[in-house]
């Protein structure tokens, strides 16, 4: 089953997704939360911008999760995958005493037409239920856009 999840994203690391620069979104964690566990290939994003619009769409192309991380696994995985997912040293630095770690690989990264939601919580990832959707899952609500379209002006594309 193909399940759909809401990422928001800083604003320079959603430009160097839409961009190709950034192929893999990572998320790293002291404690297990979502989409640790609740994510695998084939499952579709909605990319959001930090407090901006829902801009975009991608698929998960592969997953690797990490449990039980110590600062020199986390040093391994920048050296490793660095290179795809973009982080500063200073993120690197933030995260060196997270235990959880995933790396989500990206493909099929489509703009849509911007689609404003009403979230109020902290919540960077969230998978999208029945219950809580945020009115993304209404048929017709996510719509893909002409290259021509007002996506530069909407998202900064």
């Amino acid at each position: 089953m193909t399940n759909y999840h809401l990422v928001i994203l800083k604003k320079p690391y959603f430009d160097a997704i839409m961009a190709g620069r950034k192929q893999i979104e990572s998320r790293f964690t002291k404690t297990r939360r979502e989409p640790f566990g609740q994510i695998q290939p084939g499952d579709k994003l909605l990319l959001k911008i930090s407090s901006g619009p829902v801009c975009a769409t991608a698929t998960v192309s592969a997953v690797k999760s990490f449990e039980n991380l110590t600062p020199q696994k986390i040093k391994q995985i920048k050296e490793e995958y660095n290179h795809d997912i973009k982080g500063s040293d200073q993120i690197w630095q933030s995260r060196h005493d997270c235990k959880f770690g995933l790396l989500i690989w990206l493909k099929d990264i489509e703009p849509i037409e911007p689609v404003r939601i009403h979230k109020k919580d902290w919540r960077a990832w969230v998978v999208l239920t029945d219950k809580e959707d945020f009115g993304l899952l209404r048929r017709g609500v996510i719509k893909k856009i002409a290259p021509a379209s007002s996506f530069a002006e909407s998202c900064g594309g």
